[in-house]
């Protein structure tokens, strides 16, 4: 059997890729020799370095870790160089043992076409109000090609060169989100010079990424309504929060604590407190800061939460029927934000086949479970928890590590 790579550091080479083409755009852009493009720095040719493909060839990712050893291993020798005279004639015919040896990977199969904003990040923060902004832009400006479901199936498909693509999987994923920005931005065109899909280079930057976030929650809660999992990873939206005891005022600072995020319901359906997670209730209706029924630990300020989270269940939400099955559903996030796991409205206790999002592996495989000397969890949620804790998930984005 070939040796594959280890997952740590498959993803230690793919962020080293990564982060040196942004740090090497980043210093050009610092001494004045790159422009700005849509507000943030522009990559300034038209390939770049594709270390994704290392994810996917096994064969490539070894070579390309043998090379930088061999590059690394005549790093330390030209620094003894600098000291020892031995070192320095042996730095020549190390040179040259390297050239002629060493496993050079094909340079085509790591190069992949670029665009002005490959490398440009989302400014929006993933919040509950540009999700919710997005989806009035999608049905403006989408629904017609790619259908109100996403599905590429929209009234004004057949008339297309090219069915759209459905924007129910993966396909957000594995696509860098700058480049994703390009193409709504700017229109795509076939390998002919076709146009497959028009320009809308009507609406704001801040519009584009908008749009982008609600697809990336409606396709999750395809993700889960169709196969069960989130088969990739996404987080619970950011949204204004009121929190009686530690004061936080957003999502964001609720970091680092699990959450048992409790969507609709009225108060007293709320469950009790548990010292393993901090409990956010998400209301049908706003719930100001004060107002006697306000008694969860923390409560969402946002009244378009709770079509956002059920749109990342999978829920429909065309008026109060879809809204109605989302109420009384939880959800499990982890310490880094994540949301793991999902409670269906009426299910009784906790378990470990509510965890939906897991650890990463090839496709996301299932984990592994607990070694036998693991003592047993007292309860479900303890057992679920136990399975959060350990097995973290790893988020690729467009193959890199995020």
């Amino acid at each position: 059997m070939a040796w594959t790579l280890p997952a740590d550091l498959l993803d230690a080479l793919l962020a080293l890729a990564q982060r040196s083409q942004q740090a090497l755009q980043a210093a050009l852009h610092a001494v004045g020799w790159l422009p700005d493009v849509h507000g943030q720095p522009a990559w300034p040719w038209v390939q770049r370095l594709a270390a994704e493909v290392l994810a996917q060839e096994p064969q490539l990712a070894r070579q390309a870790t043998a090379l930088l050893a061999c590059v690394l291993g005549l790093g330390v020798l030209a620094l003894l160089a600098l000291r020892w005279r031995w070192a320095r004639w042996a730095l020549a015919p190390a040179l040259l043992v390297v050239a002629l040896t060493a496993p050079w990977p094909a340079l085509a199969l790591l190069q992949a076409p670029a665009v002005p904003t490959s490398w440009h990040r989302s400014p929006t923060g993933f919040t509950v109000q540009s999700i919710t902004q997005g989806a009035h832009i999608y049905q403006q400006q989408c629904v017609r090609c790619h259908g109100a479901d996403g599905k590429g199936e929209g009234p004004d498909a057949a008339g297309l060169p090219m069915w759209p693509p459905t924007l129910n999987g993966s396909l957000l994923w594995k696509r860098l989100e700058g480049e994703l920005f390009w193409r709504v931005r700017h229109g795509m065109q076939s390998a002919a010079g076709v146009q497959t899909m028009p320009a809308f280079a009507d609406l704001a930057d801040e519009q584009v990424w908008q749009v982008l976030d609600y697809l990336q929650a409606h396709a999750a809660g395809q993700l889960l309504r169709d196969t069960g999992a989130w088969a990739q990873p996404v987080r619970m939206p950011q949204a204004r929060v009121h929190c009686r005891h530690t004061g936080a005022t957003s999502v964001r600072q609720l970091q680092g604590q699990r959450l048992r995020v409790v969507l609709g319901g009225g108060v007293a359906a709320l469950p009790p407190d548990d010292p393993r997670l901090l409990t956010l209730w998400v209301p049908a209706q706003a719930v100001a800061a004060g107002d006697p029924a306000d008694r969860a630990e923390c409560t969402v300020q946002e009244p378009d939460a709770l079509p956002v989270l059920a749109w990342v269940l999978g829920q429909a939400v065309d008026g109060d029927q879809g809204l109605q099955g989302a109420q009384g559903a939880q959800m499990l996030a982890d310490r880094n934000g994540w949301l793991r796991a999902r409670a269906l409205p009426g299910q009784g206790g906790w378990s470990e086949d509510d965890l939906v999002c897991r650890a990463a592996g090839p496709a996301n495989a299932a984990p592994t479970r607990p070694a036998a000397s693991t003592p047993p969890a007292a309860d479900g949620l303890e057992a679920l928890i136990r399975r959060m804790d350990a097995e973290p998930v790893r988020l690729r984005r467009g193959g890199f590590p995020h």
